[in-house]
């Protein structure tokens, strides 16, 4: 993720994790909530991210990028953080290499968006806004 606008822009897009992190910023100062973002090539340091979001934070949206497909320890933090979880993808997972089309997150989020470029994001908000009302 630490190379969007560089790594194979026609699959990804453009934009950088710094655009797209401004873009999720001024989306959800539209809706009137707060997030806050975070980026690690690490599977350690993203479990641990997950391990400590449980009574701080309301919802997890997490692109698991390669972590989609084989991150049982991701899987199962989130699973234990108990909180509304939606996952993003930038490409359409299902429309690529068949190795691509496993998501081992998918079970344990309320909602997946796929395929949309950078308005998976923006979508993403939007839906773990909505997961994170029906809650409460």
């Amino acid at each position: 993720m630490n190379l969007l606008g560089a790594r194979e822009p026609s699959i990804y897009g453009e934009h950088t994790l710094e655009q797209v992190d401004q873009l999720i910023q001024e989306k959800a100062s539209r809706l009137q909530v707060r997030v806050e973002t975070f980026q690690s090539n690490h599977e350690g340091t993203l479990v641990e991210q997950v391990q400590q979001a449980s009574g701080e934070y309301a919802g997890i949206l997490i692109n698991p990028a390669a972590l989609t497909h084989y991150s049982i320890a991701l899987h199962d933090a989130l699973k234990a953080a108990g909180l509304p979880v939606v996952e993003v993808h930038l490409s359409n997972i299902y429309a690529r290499e068949e190795f691509r089309r496993l998501s081992v997150i998918s079970p344990v989020a309320g909602t997946v968006i796929s395929g949309a470029g950078v308005e998976s994001y923006l979508l993403g908000v939007e839906a773990l806004v909505s997961l994170i009302n029906k809650r409460t």
